[in-house]
């Protein structure tokens, strides 16, 4: 199956200034990153504040433009797309955020909210949208008795519903979400998470699913991926990254969690701060380095490839270089 979504070799680095405009170093925010997405398929990608995933999903939106690096989507790079094209892209790939009252417009009516994409895009004739805005609304629970109301005066869970009917007004291929239910209470965790899924069955839909929360990515994605300063340390099928964990980042990452029964302890420090980070020049050996209790010398100076751990099961960790170096995926030219 062609993928829907490939993420090849992406790059965005930052460059901070220092006082008086000079230049004071440079963030490898996203750094020579590479996954896929299928149809129908959920991607989830993990790890802590700070290590890159919300700014690997504005360069998949186009929010930012990438240091280097493709995202190709149906095989076309979308950064190489303008005009009708690019529209035609947008349509295609849609986001949910974390924060509902932040991502509503607090001056329009949920009628509004979910009207704006279709007449932006002109998907329909006017006479027909409030039509397809109340379907819209049945489908992710909601009636319409809230079709009047702001988002002042519905809760964080109908909030977020509404932020998913307006994902899913242009029919998309592709929804990237980014937290979108760290900010609910736990019993509307459950209600979203049911209804992404219910609306995934339905439509074939596939989701990029950025999350802090490892239980809820075991329960809902199909192959995770972890990622630590910018690059991703393992990644797989779920369930072989749960079970078989092979990174040290990702098995302290794990114990950190109550839930899973790992007998290493819990993960110690915290992600460099900022002037830490600079790279000028780039750093040669593996970033989690400074905390890992498996380190060896080689370490220090050399950056460890993606291993292949078992089938299209990767980890970036000498502890596995006897396996082959392979990328997953494969970058194609």
């Amino acid at each position: 199956m062609k993928p829907l979504l490939e993420v090849v070799n992406l790059k965005k680095y930052f460059t901070i200034r220092s006082a008086f405009f000079r230049k004071g170093g440079v963030v490898k925010a996203v750094d020579d990153v590479s996954f896929s997405v299928e149809p129908k398929e959920t991607f989830g990608l993990a790890g802590e504040t700070g290590c890159g995933k919300t700014t690997l999903a504005k360069c998949i939106l186009r929010v930012f433009q990438p240091t280097a690096g493709n995202v190709r989507l149906d095989g076309k790079d979308v950064f190489s797309l303008r005009g009708r094209e690019l529209k035609g892209a947008r349509r295609r790939i849609q986001a949910i955020f974390q924060n509902p009252f932040m991502s509503l417009d607090p001056r329009m009516t949920v009628q509004s909210i979910i009207a704006e994409p279709l007449k932006t895009h002109r998907v329909l004739p006017n006479e027909k949208i409030r039509g397809r805005v109340l379907e819209l609304l049945r489908t992710v629970g909601l009636g319409e008795e809230h079709v009047l109301k702001y988002p002042h005066e519905l809760s964080g869970g109908q909030n977020q519903r509404v932020a998913i009917a307006r994902a899913l007004a242009l029919k998309p291929d592709l929804i990237v979400l980014d937290e979108p239910t760290s900010s609910l209470d736990v019993s509307v965790q459950a209600q979203i998470l049911n209804l992404l899924t219910d609306i995934q069955e339905q439509s074939g839909l596939g989701y990029l699913f950025i999350s802090h929360d490892l239980s809820v990515l075991r329960y809902l994605t199909d192959k995770l991926a972890i990622m630590y300063l910018g690059r991703i340390v393992e990644i797989g099928p779920s369930d072989a990254v749960f079970n078989n964990t092979a990174h040290p980042y990702t098995k302290l990452l794990l114990a950190s969690v109550p839930e899973f029964s790992l007998t290493e302890t819990a993960l110690s420090g915290e992600l460099p701060e900022l002037p830490e980070r600079f790279e000028a020049p780039p750093e040669n050996g593996c970033k989690f380095y400074p905390r890992c209790q498996f380190r060896m010398d080689k370490c220090k100076s050399n950056d460890p490839s993606l291993y292949q751990i078992a089938q299209e099961h990767y980890a970036a960790c000498f502890l596995h270089e006897n396996k082959p170096a392979t990328f997953y995926p494969k970058p194609t030219s």
